[in-house]
């Protein structure tokens, strides 16, 4: 069965990059050259240690590196900073773990982005593309959807938003939730419809879930998440985004 997981209008583009990627998991690891050649990276370049990893990165100066964080050999915190020592390129940790010491420490370090497992091959996207846009500045194309909420600009195709110069980065999850709500802007979604969006077909018992999304959402996209203006709670049924205040 061929994989599809195609995100936004950059997939043309995408065979300029390419891509790093060291997990000590084979299968995962194939799995993800795949998700990524999908889309369009053509170059993906894949190593199971800190050695074959640097050796790599010295044959084929990848445009961007995903490291796993346990490794049989050391770990993705030494091999970045081995990387770093010589190239700025931009670097997502990968990890099963799902600690905030671990996702401090790895961004602490100056690494671009973190992502854990299991994660949505979308969401792998979405946050890989948003890091090469960031740093190689790529042009969007004309027609771009923007979702406007006051001053902050919402860019589904880059999974982020924009408010005084500065990009926040949207989850997968989160940015499901937005397009469905932008979608009926103005009217009441549902909570099993929001849980549908995100989770598919089986979703039931996700609604905690939910409302923890929502409030991430908030902090996000309200400048006072506590008393949002801009995703609002239909109490005991949903929820709606408010259209634009003119």
């Amino acid at each position: 069965m061929k994989i599809i997981f195609e995100v936004g209008r950059m997939r043309m583009e995408n065979y300029k990059y390419k891509i790093l990627v060291v997990d000590d998991n084979g299968e995962l690891l194939n799995l993800i050259g795949a998700i990524l050649k999908e889309d369009g990276y053509q170059e993906v370049l894949m190593a199971k240690s800190v050695k074959d990893g640097m050796r790599l990165f010295h044959e084929s100066r990848p445009d961007m590196a995903i490291l796993d964080i346990m490794l049989p050999d050391g770990d993705g915190f030494i091999l970045f900073q081995r990387m770093r020592e010589e190239t700025e390129i931009p670097i997502l940790f990968l990890s099963a773990k799902d600690e905030d010491e671990d996702r401090l420490f790895g961004l602490g370090l100056g690494a671009d982005d973190y992502i854990t497992k299991p994660f949505l091959p979308r969401e792998l996207l979405l946050r890989v593309r948003a890091v090469l846009k960031r740093t190689y500045h790529i042009k969007e194309e004309k027609g771009e959807t923007v979702i406007k909420l006051g001053e902050r600009r919402v860019l589904p195709e880059r999974a982020a938003v924009s408010f005084q110069g500065e990009e926040t980065s949207l989850t997968a999850k989160e940015l499901a939730l937005l397009m469905k709500l932008n979608q009926n802007r103005g009217r009441i979604v549902t909570f099993d419809a929001l849980c549908n969006a995100v989770w598919g077909d089986f979703y039931y018992g996700y609604e905690n879930t939910l409302m923890v999304h929502i409030r991430h959402l908030r902090e996000k996209l309200e400048d006072d998440p506590s008393h949002p203006k801009w995703i609002l709670t239909a109490r005991g049924i949903g929820y709606l985004l408010a259209k634009v205040k003119l």
